[in-house]
């Protein structure tokens, strides 16, 4: 099996050595083994580190990630992962929506084109009609 150096395992999952200790103390990751004082993953930590990174972009904690990872739950991790996944759905339906209108105030925005930011309708939540940008009125 091929193990990777802390700093190396770093490099490829783009996070911080310390980060990588830290996922470590939390038992994120596997206790790595030590050769010449170097701490040392088998190269599926890199997977394993993916797989931690996609879950908290997607909004679970740390402890909710650990318990899927826990090999002690093994055979009911895919039944927990599954509650969780059906859980967090909702949360990322709402934030995208939320994301969608944020992207279409800028837009709006964009197109108004008045950079006048203590006077702007949009910024103050007036009505378009209101709005004294370039093309408004």
């Amino acid at each position: 099996m091929r193990y990777l150096a802390i700093g190396e395992l770093a490099r490829r999952v783009g996070l911080r050595a310390s980060a990588l200790r830290y996922y470590e103390s939390l038992g994120l990751l596997p206790g790595a083994r030590r050769e010449g004082g170097r701490r040392m993953w088998p190269a599926t930590a890199e997977r394993r580190v993916a797989l931690i990174r996609m879950a908290r972009r997607a909004g679970f904690t740390l402890a909710e990630i650990r318990g899927l990872l826990d090999p002690d739950t093994t055979t009911g991790a895919s039944r927990q992962w599954r509650a969780l996944a059906t859980r967090k759905l909702p949360e990322l339906d709402t934030a995208i929506e939320e994301l969608r209108l944020l992207r279409a105030a800028v837009a709006d925005c964009l197109e108004c084109g008045c950079m006048n930011f203590a006077s702007c309708g949009l910024l103050s939540g007036a009505s378009d009609g209101d709005h004294q940008g370039p093309g408004r009125g």
